[in-house]
């Protein structure tokens, strides 16, 4: 029988995939992928938080009683499952890339498109509602906004949607008007 050759990308998916579906089988997509992106960029903000969840030789039922204790009685169950699922099989290294992949497997199942959007203060319904519609006109589909509050960006926007980047930060002009006095 031929071995099968695996890449890290096709075993993401495939998490995202089993995910995404026991979440829709629980109508609970939308949930779940809100509070899985929520909860990656918590562990792409605390380096600490990552290790202690990925660290392979660390006692398991400790691992998942971390994500318990961060979460219970905040996050639905299928979320909660869907983190200790990827803790359980080893796979803590690549929660924020699976968690990234349920949102993007997420918007596509509803004809979306996800765009990441960083801001240094939290945006409010409004704006988001203001940003999601110039997205959408703009892209000519229905844009998911999915908002990170990072005070590295100073102010303004900085909008990720698939390989596009659009950078209207303050840190941004900063660091070129740094470039221009400098050089002249």
């Amino acid at each position: 029988m031929p071995k099968i050759s695996l890449t890290a990308g096709d075993v993401v998916a495939g998490y995202a995939t089993a995910i995404v579906a026991g979440a829709t089988a629980e109508d609970a997509l939308d949930r779940v992928a809100d509070e899985l992106f929520g909860f990656a960029r918590t562990v792409e903000s605390s380096p600490e938080l990552g290790q202690r969840l990925s660290d392979e030789g660390a006692d398991l039922p400790a691992r998942v009683a971390l994500i318990d204790e961060l979460l219970a009685g905040r996050a639905h169950p299928h979320t909660l499952a869907a983190l200790a699922y990827v803790v359980q099989s080893g796979r803590g290294r690549q929660l924020v890339t699976i968690a990234d992949a349920v949102v993007e497997q997420a918007a596509t199942e509803r004809g979306r498109s996800v765009a990441e959007v960083r801001s240094a203060v939290p945006l409010d319904d409004e704006q988001t509602r203001r940003l999601t519609d110039a997205l959408s006109q703009v892209t000519d589909r229905q844009i998911d906004v999915m908002a990170i509050v990072d005070p590295d960006v100073v102010g303004g926007l900085v909008v990720k949607m698939g390989d596009t980047v659009i950078d209207g930060s303050v840190a941004r002009r900063l660091s070129e008007l740094r470039v221009r006095l400098t050089s002249a």
